[in-house]
């Protein structure tokens, strides 16, 4: 069987099995495309049973060498290499995983931009009020800021998952795991100002049932927010590095200094662990104090 065959087996396995997102999903192929491309052109392997530790570990090395990549993006790359060995070792390909012993590189978080309240009310109001990509704008920005979305959740938000009613926005997210996440009373008001002008757009095929589109009545694209956004800050005289997650990581911040229990705000944000939402903890010193001193018995 060629490198294709056991490639195309594990993009499946992905896909349908693990439920995976389209960017993760590209992230993966990509990364075990050129494991396979190595081990053919550089060690003249094509079999997946002839590769050994040693021979992982060179090619390990080749990417630092070749591409110079941070510690991220080697425990990526290591996370492929071990994903695809299991799964080898799981269909039965291979009888054992000989990148089970491969350690990943340790990572230090870096917190991410936030910004403050200020900032996303000088944002806000960069937003033409008379103009209907400005009212779009408004809508798209305030629902970011009041429900945590990641930029791929938005840009395939449906009118059917909006709930205006009951306050409510249903997201699919990554794995096309759905949550229910409330509505703030000013993004909902800006939905509503946006959907008045919506129905005077032509709807083009692939904005069919999608809440927001651009001017000509298709989708936006990740870019085409992301490039609204700079545009924005720019007229706002933000000088910080502002992407459509920073609105998520303000989110979640503002949150927690506001006192909201973590668990609700993994549930709100789609995080898989606590973990992972736990990095908004070390974002606000004066929160974990008052926590001490309100639940701790010498606080």
């Amino acid at each position: 069987m060629s490198w294709n065959y056991y490639l195309q087996s594990y993009y499946n396995y992905l896909r349908l099995e693990k439920g995976l997102s389209t960017n993760t999903l590209s992230a993966y192929r990509n990364d075990i495309t050129r494991y396979l491309n190595f081990m053919e052109s550089e060690k003249g392997i094509t079999d997946p049973k002839a590769i050994s530790l040693d021979i992982i570990r060179e090619f390990l090395q080749y990417l630092c060498d070749s591409y110079s990549l941070n510690d991220l993006s080697q425990a990526r790359n290591i996370s492929s290499i071990r994903s695809f060995h299991l799964f080898l070792l799981q269909e039965s390909y291979t009888q054992s995983n000989p990148a089970e012993l491969i350690d990943l590189p340790k990572i230090t978080r870096k917190l991410p931009e936030v910004l403050s309240v200020d900032e996303i009310d000088a944002i806000f109001a960069a937003c033409e009020k008379n103009d209907i990509l400005g009212r779009r704008n408004r809508a798209m920005l305030e629902l970011l800021y009041s429900s945590g979305l990641r930029v791929s959740e938005l840009v395939n938000l449906r009118l059917s998952h909006i709930f205006l009613n009951e306050g409510i926005v249903r997201v699919i997210g990554k794995g096309n795991k759905e949550r229910l996440v409330p509505l703030g009373e000013s993004a909902k008001t800006c939905i509503e100002k946006y959907l008045e002008d919506r129905v005077s757009l032509s709807t083009q095929k692939d904005g069919e049932g999608i809440l927001f589109l651009n001017r000509r009545g298709s989708r936006l694209t990740r870019n085409m927010v992301f490039m609204i956004i700079k545009k924005l800050c720019d007229q706002a005289g933000i000088d910080k590095c502002v992407s459509p997650h920073t609105f998520r990581h303000s989110f979640a911040t503002h949150m927690i200094e506001g006192g909201a229990d973590l668990l609700a705000v993994k549930e709100m944000l789609g995080h898989e662990s606590v973990t992972t939402t736990e990095i908004y903890l070390h974002m606000d010193g004066n929160y974990l104090r008052q926590v001490h001193a309100e639940f701790h018995p010498r606080g």
